[in-house]
């Protein structure tokens, strides 16, 4: 014999029940996980609830549609009774138009039209007589304008976040310039040039098979003359040991918010992700190598100074070559702060005329000194770096990732999660002199 649906329903109850006993057992011993045995147990109850609930949907069927129709018509269709003149009418009065009639047939048969007709001369009907079925009856102008009315169905133009977040967002370009590189390790050790000696010199044949005279002052030994002794040059080095830095930010959201309006994740995603890579531009510029900082561009000795100079087209200029003469290496780029890159931009001649072309003209974004200029707010105005940026190398350990979680704090029970960004890198400088920090005020 078929079961019925309260059957099926106390059944499928019952194999929910036995495994919400085997998750609180788990909970109650420490929110430990299931075991093997509970995990089988766990899908074998969850099969048979599931087959169950299968079961009950499709006994429903006609039933379910009939409750549904009575609840919303007062059992329209299902009461539905015929009155003294023929029309099917429900228990709250409701008129139901026959299957059978079309709406011209229904109109002729009603007993106002019929009424009508009687009163009607053998000619046919006067100029201002009408009939008015009580079916077709008028009972309120339909508008536009009111939400009461047509207007209820008028739809917003929803456009949803037209602009994004880049209104809040900085380009971040640095990235583009240094030496990108990557690690397996929390530590990174690397070899930093600190400085070059070149005494390469031409050297005349020896004259003399003499070894060095006596040691001189300090005890140092002086060379025979005439000996053919060659010069010596050299390269000082220095092993840095620099620790992998985190660099990771979360904010809250419902489930509600991130299952009913999927761009609100995608939203928060994106956040998270820019957020990373913009400190991560501040901290190769900025760090202070304290604590969990890295150690920036701004506080690695041995980096070049260079001073104010008349204006900041010609400090800008010997600054790059400082980066020739001193660092022996080619410069890449200039980082500016926007203010100081505006600066530049409003420069003019005597003759009023702009230098970058003015208002119409392609500004900085053109090359500066043949160099290509990065603007950036992780330099502070009123400083400017120039430099090979090919000799800073960033080492990733560990890409930007996104986590999601409901183990915060209270958060399972709040319907809450924490949506989490995190990243892990190093950075280090290979030669400082290749580099000049720019004083750009006068």
């Amino acid at each position: 014999m078929a079961k019925t649906i309260k059957e099926l329903s106390e059944e499928a109850r019952s194999w929910l029940l036995k495994a919400r006993e085997i998750t609180v057992k788990a909970e109650e011993d420490g929110d430990r996980n299931f075991t093997e045995e509970e995990a089988a147990q766990l899908r074998e109850y969850m099969g048979k609830a599931t087959q169950l609930k299968a079961e009950i949907e499709k006994l429903k069927g006609n039933d379910e549609l009939r409750r549904t129709l009575a609840e919303l018509g007062d059992d329209i269709a299902l009461n539905a009774k015929t009155d003294e003149n023929g029309h099917r009418q429900t228990a709250s009065g409701f008129h139901l138009p026959d299957k059978g009639k079309s709406l011209g047939a229904q109109f002729t048969e009603s007993p106002e039209f019929k009424g009508l007709l009687a009163q009607a001369p053998s000619g046919g009907f006067a100029k201002n007589q009408r009939v008015q079925s009580e079916m077709f009856g008028v009972k309120s102008l339909v508008t536009g304008g009111s939400d009461t009315s047509g207007g209820a169905f008028v739809q917003n133009d929803w456009r949803g976040l037209q602009v994004g977040l880049d209104v809040f967002q900085r380009p971040l370009r640095l990235r583009d310039v240094v030496t990108p590189g990557n690690t397996t390790s929390d530590t990174v050790e690397y070899v930093r040039v600190t400085s070059v000696t070149n005494n390469a010199a031409p050297v005349p044949e020896a004259t003399s098979s003499a070894a060095p005279t006596a040691p001189g002052g300090a005890g140092a030994l002086v060379n025979n003359a005439g000996g053919g002794y060659k010069p010596e040059s050299g390269v000082a080095l220095a092993k840095i040991t620099t620790a992998v830095k985190t660099i990771a930010h979360w904010m809250p959201a419902t489930k509600r918010a991130l299952s009913d309006a999927a761009q609100v994740r995608t939203l928060i995603d994106a956040f998270l992700l820019y957020g990373l890579e913009e400190e991560l531009e501040d901290q190769m510029i900025q760090g202070d190598g304290t604590g969990e900082n890295f150690e920036g561009l701004g506080n690695v000795s041995g980096v070049q100074a260079q001073a104010w100079d008349t204006d900041l087209l010609t400090t800008l200029r010997k600054a790059k070559t400082k980066v020739r003469t001193v660092g022996r290496s080619m410069a890449n780029a200039y980082l500016l702060n926007p203010l100081d890159l505006e600066a530049l931009d409003l420069l003019q001649d005597n003759e009023a005329r702009f230098y970058f072309g003015g208002p119409t003209g392609a500004g900085t974004a053109s090359p500066l000194w043949n160099l290509p200029v990065i603007e950036t707010e992780a330099v502070p105005a009123g400083t400017a770096y120039v430099g090979d940026f090919r000799k800073a190398v960033l080492w990733d350990r560990e890409q930007a990732t996104i986590q999601v979680t409901d183990s915060h704090l209270d958060f399972f029970v709040r319907n809450l999660v924490a949506i989490l960004a995190e990243m892990r890198a190093a950075f280090g400088v290979l030669q400082p002199s290749a580099f000049v920090e720019v004083d750009l005020t006068a």
